[in-house]
């Protein structure tokens, strides 16, 4: 953890209990396309992005908590959960616009953005394409931010992926991947440590229609040689905005040294490392979660966008000497760049 200027006394919170009803899903229809959310509380907005593969159901368990003092967003991404799965533009761009057209339809001009795993990556592009609407980052397990990802995922983005998935769903198959998950936990390997989560995962793709979006956003951000989308070159652009890393020290998904490298490319960044956690540090440990994130978000006030400071900042380039510079010459040799 760093020192941060921008860090200011805990403003005084009134806390309010939360109905079961707050936490069912809701509906929009935006596009043409229904999307799913949950939402609950009053306060500040807080907007919780999950992962590939994954949906709100993921923040269930912490939604109760964070609405006591924020009003609480958690939406499925097209193509996740309940919400449509449409053959559409999977890219982390066109989901930050979704998050935004979403929020405008709740009436919501701008908000702190908490971002899982891949939802880390389309909070960072949401920051990068709107940042006058974004408040906080806080970003967990974040992709978006190195080339590493887990083998499997590179292998799930090349071609017969969809075979691959549809065996899944044969008979006895469940069994059998449940005992490798239990078995990997046991022999207290990393990727061990996220073994209910995967496993819900599997059950997240019960229909051919799912696992095409799945494949559709796995191959929008991975191939065989792993991440092909960054925010590395453009992390300078934080500056200003309040900033949490959270990661998980045995994370097998988004290794733990992403956390170190995007910490040193933000300025003024704050690291918190979950130790023993995975993949999954809210999971692990949702109270230390929960405190991190109202602390946070307590003590820093709302980054105040400057159409001036921006245009400097784009025209400085963020530092010279930076882990930023380093990754932006590591990715120009692989010719390697976000869409956008």
């Amino acid at each position: 953890m760093v020192d941060d200027p921008r860090r200011r006394p805990v403003r005084a919170v009134r806390l309010r209990s939360v109905g079961d009803a707050e936490l069912e899903l809701r509906y929009r229809v935006v596009h043409g396309y229904r999307r799913a959310f949950r939402m609950a509380g009053e306060g500040p907005p807080l907007v919780l992005i999950h992962g590939i593969g994954d949906s709100s159901a993921t923040w269930a368990e912490l939604i109760p908590d964070l609405a006591r003092t924020h009003t609480v967003i958690a939406p499925d991404l097209l193509g996740h959960g309940d919400s449509d799965k449409p053959r559409a533009d999977y890219s982390v761009a066109a989901y930050a616009n979704g998050v935004r057209d979403l929020l405008t339809t709740l009436g919501i001009e701008s908000a702190t953005l908490v971002g899982h795993s891949l939802g880390g990556g389309v909070a960072m592009q949401f920051a990068y394409q709107f940042p006058e609407r974004t408040e906080r980052l806080i970003l967990v397990s974040a992709g978006g931010v190195g080339r590493e990802v887990n083998p499997v995922l590179r292998l799930v983005s090349l071609p017969g992926a969809h075979l691959m998935l549809s065996s899944l769903r044969l008979p006895g198959m469940r069994l059998q991947v449940g005992l490798a998950v239990r078995l990997m936990k046991l022999l207290d390997t990393d990727l061990g440590q996220d073994a209910p989560d995967l496993l819900n995962l599997v059950d997240a793709l019960p229909d051919e229609t799912s696992r095409n979006a799945f494949i559709r956003t796995l191959r929008a951000v991975v191939d065989w040689r792993g991440q092909v989308v960054t925010m590395l070159d453009r992390c300078y652009l934080t500056e200003g905005m309040p900033t949490m890393l959270l990661w998980g020290d045995r994370d097998s998904v988004v290794p733990v040294r992403h956390a170190f490298g995007a910490h040193e490319a933000m300025p003024g960044s704050r690291l918190e490392i979950f130790e023993g956690a995975g993949h999954f540090p809210f999971h692990s440990d949702p109270t230390r979660f929960v405190s991190l994130v109202e602390e946070f978000t307590a003590t820093t006030a709302p980054a105040d966008w400057s159409r001036d400071h921006w245009r400097q900042l784009l025209r400085d380039g963020g530092p010279g000497t930076s882990r930023a510079r380093r990754g932006e010459r590591d990715l120009r040799e692989a010719s390697e760049r976000s869409a956008t």
